[in-house]
């Protein structure tokens, strides 16, 4: 089921989250330049919804819907959507004719990756995870190849072939890997980022002022303050800082997060794998805290991968004061050779080519 034309087709299925969409957007732009059409299968939610190049190309909305934590009832609708779903990508597919499908995990690719396996087309499948996803466990059973962003990654089937790939990353990003860290600006600024995911962190916006609060202020002028906080509570969380001498910049969302990890001399951060990933990339320190209801305790495995080299520092939120938090960026602040040592760590344990090699393996499927 595949065309002999030069524009050969390649379909992208993935969900809403960054997790799982920005690894999508690497790749396409990987694949675009090798001359690929990509198109992209998501559901109603992402439907032309999304920036980058996801955001050029031609979007397909698939019925598609979670059976993971619900009652009984709203299952038996989620699998009449799935069902619909399969039935909608499998036309869909016949009418695309491509060379491969790559799914990227969550609810919204079943639909699409059942779909290509009804078709025969090469399926291959993206675990972002140290821990693979329930859906991923499904599919990676009859799945072409199985490519993992970490390098021990649990609850993978036996059998199933894989290949670590890394975290595909926008290029913005891969180009800070050559950049030399610096602890301070040069204006003499620690610039502190914290970044809540889509969760909202709402213990990050409690506990980071607290604990900047607790710093003398000598070391409070040193810093910039940049906080994402959960939508509607900008107001809240820049309250807190009210009375605080460092500068600080409160929003629900940053869409400068490549200039942030440029300048950023720390990243207080929760641990999802593009989060972790582009931290490492970039070459920043990090105090990770696992978001501690994340599926299968993920998070905290992917915190665990890139610490434990001393590239970083994990904190379990039950672990996670003011007090704590106080006494790791008072360190920091008087002794920045700290911090540069943990940059030079962490960059050794991110892998920086991983769109190149995912679309490697695309191709090898494809020829």
């Amino acid at each position: 089921m595949t065309k002999d034309n030069d524009e050969k087709t390649v379909v992208l299925t993935a969900g809403g989250t960054g997790g799982h969409i920005y690894p999508a957007d690497a790749l396409a732009c990987e694949l675009i330049k090798r001359g690929y059409k990509v198109v992209l299968f998501t559901d109603e939610r992402g439907l032309n919804n999304y920036k980058g190049k996801l955001g050029e190309i031609e979007n397909k909305a698939i019925l598609s819907g979670s059976v993971v934590g619900r009652s009984f009832f709203t299952k038996i609708k989620s699998l009449i959507k799935v069902s619909f779903g399969v039935t909608q990508a499998f036309v869909e597919l016949f009418k695309k004719r491509p060379v491969c499908v790559v799914g990227f995990g969550g609810y919204a690719s079943f639909p699409t990756a059942i779909a290509s396996i009804l078709h025969g087309v090469p399926l291959i499948i993206h675990e972002q995870n140290s821990v693979m996803s329930r859906t991923n466990r499904i599919l990676a059973r009859f799945s072409s190849m199985v490519a993992q962003s970490f390098r021990n990654v649990k609850n993978t089937p036996s059998n199933v072939k894989s290949v670590l790939i890394g975290m595909p990353v926008r290029e913005t990003i891969v180009d800070l890997h050559k950049k030399d860290y610096m602890p301070f600006d040069d204006n003499g600024k620690f610039n502190l980022v914290i970044i809540g995911g889509s969760q909202g962190a709402k213990v990050l916006a409690e506990t980071v002022p607290e604990a900047i609060s607790m710093l003398s202020e000598e070391d409070q002028k040193k810093l910039v303050v940049y906080q994402q906080c959960r939508k509607g509570e900008e107001e809240l969380v820049s309250e807190k800082y009210k009375n605080l001498a460092a500068e600080v910049v409160v929003k629900s969302f940053f869409d400068n997060m490549p200039d942030l990890y440029k300048k950023a001399s720390l990243i207080v951060s929760r641990s999802g794998a593009s989060s972790v990933y582009e931290i490492a990339v970039a070459g920043v320190p990090s105090i990770l805290v696992p978001l501690p209801t994340s599926a299968d305790n993920h998070q905290y495995f992917n915190a665990k991968e890139f610490t434990e080299n001393g590239g970083g520092i994990v904190i379990e939120q039950k672990d996670f004061s003011p007090n704590l938090l106080h006494k790791y960026l008072s360190e920091f602040i008087a002794q920045p050779e700290t911090l540069s040592k943990m940059s030079k760590k962490v960059k050794k344990q991110a892998i920086v080519d991983a769109a190149k090699r995912l679309a490697d393996v695309v191709e090898k499927f494809v020829k």
